[in-house]
């Protein structure tokens, strides 16, 4: 008999720790925003997270050679940064984790990482490599529900065989804000629940349960129905009151598809036209019309799990990113 898991009354969670606390940008490179989020024992409980770092990489694309070579050296600078501070050597064994299902696209990030990685410890086991290369060992090890077995557990026993010293961990995220959805990158020392995000949660990975440091990599691929349509409204806030403020400058008169939310922070719309638009709802604070929205869609079903259209384009180019990033971070000679 098939299990079918039943969300209507489930929570949707994002993974991601920037979107849960108050942060600063650390800083900006040609456009790419760098957040660091330092969580204590108690600020991860109030939030449902496991205290440790955790480093945000926002961007706005990764689709073209420029823009993701870019992203790669922020992502690979970021990455050395976190396994430093967690005092592992240079020499020190590796494992990396695909997690995730190869067969659902927006699901398919680790395991289409773990294909590009650099795997060298079969090569140190039978014969000499020369400096400048690490020990590394890859694999994926599918989902629960095509192997029966819980992901943590099958690692578990793999760390007693092949003693890693670290294990980097790449997942599929998910995300409350449309505007991360494949923007993203967290890095954290802190480990991973698979699942968490879409309220599927499994046994976690982490330093807790291995006795290792665990780095997890991850990107949100998918976002809630109810966070589209809470966007979405924000975004026609934006647009009102961008129109209402420029009716009258020539300059725009002739401007079609106007990107208004680059001027998000000189528009802000007023209390009364948000009223004026949306009636009683347009007096709700954006946290109680994204509930108000949940509640709507949670117990007939339609809070669905939502991805781009290009994603199968999108978690190809992603994947080189990681893979690349990661392999430039673990073999110097790369």
């Amino acid at each position: 008999m098939e299990h079918k898991i039943d969300m209507k009354n489930e929570p949707i969670h994002t993974d991601l720790a920037i979107e849960l606390t108050k942060n600063e940008v650390r800083s900006n490179e040609d456009g790419i925003k760098i957040t660091d989020i330092n969580l204590s024992k108690e600020e991860a409980k109030k939030i449902n997270k496991k205290e440790g770092n955790y480093i945000t990489i926002e961007f706005d694309d990764i689709t073209d050679y420029v823009a993701r070579k870019k992203v790669k050296t922020v992502f690979s600078k970021e990455l050395k940064k976190i396994i430093e501070n967690n005092k592992i050597k240079k020499d020190d064994l590796c494992l990396i984790i695909g997690l995730g299902n190869d067969k659902s696209t927006p699901d398919s990030l680790g395991p289409l990482t773990i294909s590009k990685v650099l795997v060298t410890n079969h090569l140190f086991l039978y014969g000499d490599m020369e400096e400048g290369f690490r020990r590394v060992c890859a694999i994926s090890p599918g989902v629960t529900g095509s192997t029966g077995i819980e992901t943590s557990d099958l690692i578990k026993e793999m760390t007693k065989s092949l003693k890693p010293n670290f294990i980097i961990v790449i997942d599929a995220l998910a995300s409350s804000s449309v505007e991360r959805v494949n923007k993203t990158i967290q890095i954290t020392d802190s480990g991973i629940s698979p699942g968490s995000g879409i309220g599927n949660k499994r046994k976690e990975i982490s330093k807790d349960i291995l006795n290792i440091p665990v780095i997890a990599v991850g990107v949100p691929t998918v976002v809630d129905a109810a966070s589209i349509v809470s966007d979405t409204i924000n975004y026609m806030y934006s647009h009102f009151a961008y129109q209402k403020e420029n009716i009258d400058n020539p300059k725009t008169k002739l401007t079609f598809n106007v990107n208004y939310l680059k001027y998000g922070n000189k528009t802000k719309i007023k209390r009364e036209d948000r009223q004026k638009l949306l009636g009683i709802i347009g007096t709700l604070s954006d946290e109680d019309t994204k509930t108000l929205i949940y509640e709507i869609l949670n117990p007939i079903g339609y809070n669905m799990m939502v991805t781009p259209k290009e994603e199968d384009f999108v978690i190809d180019k992603l994947s080189e990113l990681i893979s690349e990033g990661i392999n430039e971070t673990l073999h110097e000679k790369i």
